[in-house]
């Protein structure tokens, strides 16, 4: 029997379909992927990173982001495909973290790095500055205040930085940093998901 050539992509099985993404705009424009089945591993729908980087629109190019509780990858893939400059991935599961290394190769990404590390634990090292942070952990994880403050307090974030936060819709949002100003806000399904801006202390943002 002749064997299917090598991919990084697995074989389709039961559930298959409802792991696969695409690339919605840019360079890498309707490009499809398969993530990993772990079960922590929740990844923004298509219609929801449509709506998402609409909001964004051309804060994206040549941004810094980062992507935490990376998972599949798909916020900060979008990013890049869309001319960010640079994105940074941290996840904590190793599966995950060979996937997305493995695609970034693949598809001869530049300025996509990923870290194999626990959110809580990446955001208490040296701080770098970002322009745009994706942070969408576990639903049931209960990290989303804590590394909203850890954002805050080490200095993670640009001036008018953009934060986009997915958190259980039924659930009300944590406390979270006052000088973060919500922009937008929107719900599918049982996800809601929020962008804020960090404000500057004396200034006014739009």
């Amino acid at each position: 029997m002749q064997r299917a050539p090598k991919s990084n992509i697995r074989p389709a099985g039961r559930g298959a379909s409802s792991r696969v993404l695409r690339i919605i705009a840019g360079t890498w424009r309707g490009r499809r992927f398969r993530f990993t089945a772990a079960a922590d591993i929740r990844p923004t729908p298509d219609r929801v990173r449509e709506t998402l980087f609409n909001w964004l629109r051309e804060r994206v190019t040549a941004a810094r982001c980062l992507d935490l509780c990376a998972g599949s990858g798909a916020l900060g893939l979008e990013a890049l495909s869309r001319g960010a400059a640079r994105v940074h991935f941290v996840e904590s599961d190793a599966t995950a973290v060979r996937e997305l290394r493995a695609r970034l190769v693949e598809w001869g990404a530049t300025g996509g790095t990923v870290e194999r590390m626990d959110t809580l634990r990446y955001l208490r090292t040296k701080p770098e500055t970002f322009d745009i942070v994706f942070l969408d952990p576990p639903f049931a994880a209960g990290l989303l205040g804590a590394a909203a403050q850890l954002l805050e307090d080490r200095d993670w974030l640009a001036p008018e930085a953009l934060i986009y936060v997915e958190s259980a819709a039924r659930v009300a949002l944590p406390e979270l940093p006052q000088t973060w100003q919500p922009a937008k806000a929107k719900r599918a399904g049982e996800v809601g998901y929020h962008l804020f801006q960090k404000s500057i202390p004396g200034g006014v943002t739009e």
